[in-house]
């Protein structure tokens, strides 16, 4: 198994230029066969009256290969075209038509509220944008899938039967196998395997109408009318259905071949993310114990299977199932197994998180410390970074760590972060500047254009937010993500409006707020629909390919980390050596300009796996070239790195 992150999303990139592959030649094959069928339907059509010899000439026409060409491409294509943009939306899309429920983050179930505090501590640990969860309330089968494009679009979905039967442990294995599918690259594969599949289903779709429009129509014709026979049509539509058979059996023959490896992989970062072989282990024993088992009722579920923790459907077995057999799985992860399944039972075990302003206990920072952030007091040393922890937690270190940080958390402060009056607010609140001067003119600034009741609420707020852990506010951020996802197009231009007020109001960027900003756009541009931003295509696969944009990404790094110009120079020269430019030239601080870095950002985002890492480890060796990692240099690693689609977990204490 790779175990890094960017070698596990090469992984993902090059199966999908085998499922390509392997599509084209599903497609080929349809369009071997419709030419013969076609061919043979043709030749009949145009058969001697006198002695029924069937026409070869006409069989064998040019035109007729080019029509079976071209119409396959065109349904086929087109198909599979249409499903792919059906789904363009994101995860939530998958979620919806799998009869998904979004759940209120301040929901008082008490399974409802562990599942969320589980999903939202394994994305803190994870570095990752906290998903939106989706309940399937109609599903007593014990199931869940991770669906989208990107981390930035992904949701989790889970069924009333997984949510109801659980340990927490159970689940937290569960969520952390999702969090693997998210983190790897796996939902965009799993995405256009619906949508190809579905191109080839249209073949099979296409000849039952054609079979049932011939079947009407020889019905209510004369029987005396020459070459009324309604055989021919009978015929092409029972072969386009044929075809479209065994086409979908290809294809689903792909699908699981695709799906079964993931599977196993996702199942041993579980593992990896939590530690705790027991707790997806005994997930896989809970659902083998069911009666319900995993089975989906949903009629989507057939071709979401892939999607999928444990088995959805029924049917094919063997080769064409999508996941390996239940007791495989749990003997990879616990060999010393004896074949028993947990009895089904409903556990009453949620543990919601205590709220209260309990000491962090990842090592509690000063009160000054925890209040000024980059303007001014000297913040908190943190573990040393590494990108070898891009993309996963480091473990039960780091899944223990997000937990104590929610738990010290206020609880006002969470429930805020969980609507989106108050997640406005708790921005606002993150922004304000800690001198008064400016801090006067950003609340003049909401106090005019805020809506009342956000205003009101950032005032509420701001005494909390100021006695915050400096490593709580990213992930506060985070925790607000979800709820500002649901702000219609005319309160987000409005909150995208006063944030960057709120950024200019004292006439410099720092950044902190640069971060945030970034993180800010990042998300809420992967998921609202009105400004939708595409998943970033490759367009570089070298270093040198985007050499201007890495020196100056490094250059503001070297400024920020160190504090006079020799540091900065050495932590330049540190970071070159690791980017493996020789040349690169550190740019005068002047010339490091926020427009700049979004482009720099950009073209980072816009390349190959491993030139990311390449960059990232730079910009690590960089800013730790003096030994010693700021909580500030840590929240703006993070801020980088989850702008290149490469999610880190939080930074530890030392």
């Amino acid at each position: 198994m790779a175990t890094d992150f960017f070698e596990r999303q090469d992984v993902a990139r090059r199966n999908t230029t085998r499922l390509v592959i392997l599509f084209a030649l599903a497609v080929l094959t349809l369009i071997v066969s419709i030419d013969l069928l076609l061919a043979a339907v043709l030749g009949y059509l145009g058969r001697n009256p006198d002695s029924g010899a069937i026409d070869w000439a006409m069989a064998a026409d040019p035109q007729v290969l080019v029509l079976a060409v071209f119409g396959t491409l065109l349904v086929v294509g087109g198909g599979s075209v249409f499903k792919i943009a059906q789904l363009r939306g994101g995860g939530h899309v998958v979620a919806e038509q799998l009869g998904g429920r979004l759940l209120n983050p301040d929901s008082t179930v008490p399974s409802e509220q562990q599942l969320l505090n589980v999903v939202q501590e394994m994305a803190i640990a994870s570095g990752a944008p906290t998903p939106p969860v989706y309940l399937m309330d109609n599903e007593a089968g014990i199931n869940a899938f991770a669906a989208g494009f990107t981390p930035g679009d992904a949701v989790i979905g889970v069924t009333r039967g997984a949510a109801d039967s659980f340990t927490r442990d159970e689940l937290q294995g569960v969520i952390a196998h999702e969090f693997s599918h998210i983190l790897n690259g796996d939902m965009r594969l799993n995405i256009r395997l619906i949508g190809l599949l579905h191109g080839i289903l249209i073949i099979g779709m296409l000849g039952y109408f054609v079979l049932r429009m011939a079947a009407f129509s020889g019905a209510g014709r004369s029987r005396s009318r020459e070459n009324s026979s309604p055989l021919p049509m009978l015929a092409l539509g029972a072969g386009l259905m044929a075809v479209g058979f065994f086409g979908t059996l290809f294809g689903n023959l792909i699908k699981a071949a695709v799906s079964r490896q993931r599977e196993f992989l996702a199942d041993a970062s579980a593992v990896q993310f939590t530690r705790n072989p027991g707790g997806i282990a005994g997930a896989l024993k809970r659902i083998g114990g069911a009666a319900t088992g995993s089975g989906i009722e949903s009629p989507n579920a057939p071709e979401a299977s892939h999607m999928f923790f444990g088995r959805a459907t029924k049917g094919f077995s063997g080769l064409f199932s999508t996941h390996p057999p239940l007791a495989e799985r749990i003997r990879r992860i616990d060999p010393s197994w004896d074949g028993a399944l947990a009895e089904e039972q409903a556990i009453a075990s949620a543990q919601p998180a205590a709220s209260g302003a309990s000491a962090f206990a990842g090592g509690a920072a000063t009160a000054g410390a925890r209040s000024a952030g980059s303007h001014g007091v000297e913040p908190p040393s943190v573990g040393s970074p590494s990108v070898d922890q891009v993309g996963q937690p480091a473990g039960e270190a780091h899944i223990q760590y997000a937990a104590r940080l929610v738990r010290s958390l206020p609880a006002q402060l969470v429930s805020a972060a969980h609507e989106t009056y108050g997640a406005r607010a708790v921005v606002y609140t993150l922004l304000l500047d800690r001198e008064a001067e400016p801090r006067t003119a950003q609340l003049a600034h909401l106090k005019r254009a805020a809506d009342p009741g956000v205003y009101e609420e950032t005032l509420r707020l701001m005494p909390l937010v100021e006695q915050l852990d400096m490593r709580a506010r990213l992930p506060l951020l985070d925790m607000s993500l979800p709820a500002l996802r649901g702000l219609v197009q005319a309160q987000y231009e409005l909150f995208k409006d006063n944030v960057a007020a709120l950024v200019e109001a004292d006439k410099t960027i720092d950044l902190f707020e640069w971060s945030l900003h970034r993180i800010l756009l990042h998300d809420l541009e992967a998921h609202l629909d009105f400004v939708k931003r595409r998943p970033p295509r490759v367009r570089h696969r070298s270093v040198a390919a985007i050499r201007p944009h890495a020196e100056l990404l490094l250059s503001m790094l070297a400024y920020a980390g160190h504090r006079d110009l020799e540091s900065a120079q050495h932590g330049f020269q540190q970071a070159k050596g690791v980017l493996g430019l020789a040349d690169a030239r550190l740019h005068a601080a002047d010339a490091v300009r926020f427009e700049a870095l979004d482009r720099a950002l950009a073209a980072v985002e816009e390349s190959v796996p491993v030139v990311k890492r390449q960059v990232l480890r730079a910009a690590v060796a960089c800013i730790a070239a003096d030994r010693a990692v700021t909580a500030t240099e840590a929240e703006l690693l993070r801020a980088i790195s989850a702008s290149v689609g490469s999610p880190m977990p939080p930074l530890l204490v030392d």
